[in-house]
């Protein structure tokens, strides 16, 4: 059988030899068999199958369980064994955390052969539907409207029940014993509702889930919709698109979460200085200052979501900021001083404004309908102001296949891009 898996770069023959040089106990895998009943299979026969599987996209135990009746390469990798699909499904449920630490250590192992030479990693999040239904998720908008249904259905009832007492004979009577026993059931629910909606005022996030506490609501791309589930912020090599790091959240947003995987993936890339990309949906300025902090280069494109912008205004990218004056120069060329500075949401502000100009420039209709357009700058904004200048001279990072000469870790290489979500 092994001349169907011939080739040392076989992928089933590297599975092969990286599970049975792993130590599995330490990992934290039961190698201990039973006292009694039948033998187990060996861990490491189970943990050659789902790997297999992963790199091969075959997620299903079910389809596993197929896969190693008829797939030359898991019966050579296997042995030919053919666990069944609970065996399957019972080995990854039990060993969760110890296949999280064989993962970590086949990164660790490409880390040891060289394969994160180039510095460069793109970050992006996912959603992954949970086993909890809509219906069994509950927030305070949700349990709001779910309400008011109810106490429309009790409302329409009892308005059917008072047209059935003016009236009389046995089918009337039979009418009303029903309407009776369904507004019993909605009031049940009603006082359901009451106490689910205490249980949400008392979380921590607003939020219940009753089959997976877990899981949590979240917004998707489509317009209205919606799921329950997690979400998985993932980094992955730009070079060898191999994931060195990856984290589940329990918000939809993705805008808190650049450092703290840039971080894990920093460490497990094992260098001093990481360049990563992320999309527009990471844009924070309080984050980019943590990920300076952590010797990691952002690449971020800025989201320009301007009011003046929309309503055919002047915004705020139009102003220049002149460091050497601390203060901004409009379109007109006039120059907005600083004038005070505040505190908003845990930021530090600072605000411009000209007290003299606004009034009689001919551009104010294009700039503000205020007395003066005031513009404000946070702390720190050098940092941000530093990405967008890198995203500058690095216009094609965010695209498939876009590369730039201006970039440490781009040198030398046709291309480099961040994942689309």
């Amino acid at each position: 059988m092994s001349r169907f898996v011939e080739g040392e770069d076989n992928p089933a023959r590297v599975i092969d030899a990286f599970v049975d040089e792993l130590d599995l106990a330490a990992l934290g895998f039961e190698t201990t068999p039973a006292a009694t009943g039948r033998p187990a299979y060996h861990p490491g026969t189970l943990l050659k199958l789902y790997i297999y599987g992963y790199l091969n996209r075959v997620r299903s135990s079910r389809r596993l369980e197929r896969e190693a009746q008829r797939n030359v390469e898991l019966m050579w990798l296997t042995g030919k064994l053919m666990p069944d699909h609970k065996t399957i499904a019972d080995f990854r449920k039990d060993n969760g955390p110890a296949i999280q630490s064989a993962g970590a250590r086949f990164v660790a192992l490409c880390r040891d052969l060289g394969l994160f030479v180039q510095a460069l990693a793109a970050v992006d999040g996912s959603k992954f539907k949970a086993v909890n239904t809509r219906d069994k998720n509950f927030t305070p908008t949700k349990l709001k409207k779910r309400i008011e249904q109810v106490e429309a259905a009790i409302a329409g009832y009892l308005q059917d029940l008072d047209t059935a007492d003016r009236q009389e004979g046995e089918a009337v009577e039979a009418r009303a014993e029903r309407l009776k026993d369904k507004i019993a059931v909605l009031r049940v629910q009603m006082q359901a509702l009451k106490a689910m909606e205490a249980k949400v005022a008392s979380a921590p996030d607003g939020q219940v889930s009753l089959t997976d506490p877990d899981a949590r609501s979240m917004a998707t791309t489509g317009r209205g919709s919606g799921m329950v589930g997690y979400n998985v912020q993932s980094a992955v090599d730009a070079e060898h698109h191999l994931i060195v790091a990856h984290d589940v959240v329990m918000t939809d947003s993705d805008r808190q979460q650049l450092s703290a995987i840039a971080g894990k993936a920093k460490d497990a890339m094992g260098v001093e200085a990481l360049d990563v990309l992320a999309d527009r949906g990471y844009f924070s300025g309080e984050e980019i200052l943590a990920c300076e902090g952590l010797g990691v280069t952002p690449y971020v494109p800025k989201p320009f979501s301007s009011g003046a912008k929309a309503h055919g205004r002047f915004g705020k990218q139009d102003f220049v900021y002149l460091p050497e004056d601390d203060a901004y120069r409009c379109p007109a060329g006039q120059r907005l001083g600083w004038r005070m500075t505040t505190e908003e949401k845990g930021l530090v502000l600072h605000r411009y404004w000209n007290l003299s100009s606004c009034g009689a420039c001919p551009l104010k209709a294009q700039c503000t309908p205020s007395k003066e357009r005031r513009i404000s700058r946070w702390e720190h904004e050098a940092v941000v102001d530093a990405v967008q200048r890198r995203m500058d001279l690095a216009p094609y990072a965010m695209r498939p296949g876009g590369g730039s000469s201006n970039t440490p870790s781009a040198r030398s290489r046709p291309g480099w891009a961040t994942p689309t979500s």
